[in-house]
């Protein structure tokens, strides 16, 4: 059931608005989109349903789904090359994922590594979606055929267990019916840490709000937060495992400058580590300014955004429903007349 109607292959991925996107969203996620937007059939979308399986404030979940679309743009995604749209807008990812729920087995769900972090600080009155979130991740990436999947390691078991239920759906039903996706891990920056424990990955969601440079800061909180971050004992800069706050600094500018850490290690070749903070910050500051700027611009025309959003959604919702309909055709549904 492959599309033949493009000789591009499908890319596809997707954000959660559920806090403000960070530097780490930006390195190891939009500028690969950046890179690959020309050479793939791009689909990027800001991912409100699975958002809301951590309760979210409605109109802050409004303000960052808008927020993370202005970013996209501001960014330098193209709408009229990529499809981009909020998922809510598209049902048939809440449709497809019904009939994958029946398809994908208990054991598998409860392996996954989020699962188990988010439900552990939750306790107790755990929502059947953070368990069932994996079916609908699937789902997204199912419903347009999709070959390419751009992930940090962290997301990389659930492209996993898309693979394991498209294959048994196919066995059941048809080789053709799904696409079996592979995953696209990004050579530098796939994994950026915390600034105050490297040992960390930068989350939207971190309580220190100085461990991560949120896309929305000023120029002025990044330098402070990029000087302030934690580094290691001793002086040398080297990229080692053993200075996880060094690496991190290090990497951080090699996925902005495209130089290797090699080179930049060698740059620093007697330098101090005040040296590297603030070059980092520098560097930082220097890249994400100009897009904040372009996304608050962006932010004050809801309705050219509303615009972006209603096309990419009728886009993606045609695309959507070609798949859901032979879905629902092999499994035996009476089709919609």
């Amino acid at each position: 059931m492959s599309d033949t109607s493009n000789s591009k292959k499908v890319m596809l991925s997707a954000i959660a608005p559920s806090n403000r996107l960070t530097l780490g969203n930006y390195i190891g996620a939009v500028s690969n989109w950046l890179k690959l937007q020309h050479n793939y059939d791009c689909i990027f979308f800001a991912v409100d349903l699975h958002a809301i399986t951590v309760r979210q404030e409605p109109e802050a979940l409004r303000e960052q789904s808008y927020w993370a679309i202005a970013l996209y743009i501001a960014a330098g995604l193209d709408p009229n090359k990529v499809t981009l749209f909020v998922q809510s807008h598209v049902p048939q990812h809440a449709e497809l994922a019904w009939i994958l729920n029946c398809y994908t087995y208990m054991g598998e769900l409860g392996r996954m590594t989020q699962y188990k972090d988010k439900s552990a600080k939750q306790d107790q009155n755990i929502g059947a979606g953070l368990f069932t979130y994996p079916t609908l991740m699937a789902s997204d990436i199912l419903l347009y055929n999709t070959n390419l999947v751009p992930v940090g390691e962290d997301q990389k078991q659930h492209i996993e267990i898309t693979r394991d239920v498209a294959m048994r759906m196919n066995n059941i039903y048809g080789k053709d019916l799904f696409t079996i996706p592979e995953v696209y891990i990004p050579p530098v920056g796939a994994r950026i840490m915390s600034l105050q424990d490297p040992t960390s990955k930068m989350s939207k969601s971190d309580p220190d709000p100085n461990g991560s440079v949120f896309l929305s800061d000023t120029n002025d909180q990044i330098i402070k937060k990029v000087k302030r971050a934690i580094t290691d004992s001793g002086s040398e800069i080297t990229f080692d495992d053993s200075k996880p706050g060094v690496k991190n600094l290090l990497t951080i500018q090699s996925a902005l400058t495209g130089k290797t850490t090699a080179e930049l290690v060698a740059s620093y070749a007697g330098k101090q580590y005040g040296h590297l903070k603030v070059e980092t910050a520098e560097i930082v500051a220097s890249v994400i300014g100009p897009i904040r700027d372009r996304a608050t611009e962006l932010m004050k025309d809801r309705g050219e955004l509303d615009k972006v959003l209603k096309r990419g959604a009728e886009q993606a919702s045609a695309r959507a429903q070609r798949t859901l309909d032979e879905v629902y055709r092999r499994v035996g549904f009476i089709a919609r007349r």
